[in-house]
């Protein structure tokens, strides 16, 4: 490909990358935090083994799958949003990002009551390092959800390619973070 062909001639690496390229730099600054923290996580793990086990069974796997299939789908719902934006099909590009919202803030609903049945029970940040960094991993997560929102809601607004692929790579990045964060806290043992 020629360089005048590419979505944006003169970033170099990120030159091929759909979106703005700034949002690629963002994008790969948050992968290296959240990757800081797994690693953190992984080595207190190893150091605390039956301390994670038995904090991990205070977790519902069911509420974290449940959310996992909400976050998944609002990712396609972006995914069929940029697809028709490509197709200049404006209505049909909002009313997929309207339900890209709709399920990023059912994912929202569905861990506040996750995090409301565990403050209920006495399980907060301090309880202890599992769930020090449960809810810091969660939580840190969560604010890239609602911005991700806020993203959604003015490119919704602001509708061109440019701006709903923008927007797309970041929600598919908190996609991933999730599909990360899921088994690393709910299911690997």
């Amino acid at each position: 490909m020629r360089e005048q062909e590419l979505p944006n001639p003169g970033w170099g690496p990120l030159s091929a990358l759909p979106g703005n390229p700034l949002i690629w730099v963002l994008i790969l600054s948050e992968l290296l935090v959240f990757m800081a923290f797994f690693a953190l996580y992984a080595a207190e793990r190893a150091a605390q083994v039956e301390l994670f086990d038995a904090s991990q069974q205070d977790l519902d796997p069911l509420m974290g799958g449940l959310n996992t299939l909400v976050l998944l789908t609002s990712g396609l719902c972006v995914a069929l949003a940029v697809e028709a934006s490509a197709a200049e099909r404006i209505r049909r590009t909002r009313q997929w990002l309207a339900a890209a919202m709709g399920l990023g803030v059912l994912f929202g609903v569905i861990k506040v009551v996750e995090y409301s049945s565990k403050f209920a029970v006495g399980i907060t940040p301090d309880t202890n390092t599992f769930f020090g960094f449960y809810y810091g991993l969660t939580a840190f997560h969560f604010a890239h959800v609602l911005f991700g929102l806020a993203l959604l809601a003015l490119v919704s607004w602001r509708t061109n390619l440019e701006n709903v692929e923008t927007a797309a790579a970041f929600w598919h990045m908190v996609d991933l973070i999730w599909i990360l964060l899921y088994p690393l806290l709910y299911l690997l043992r």
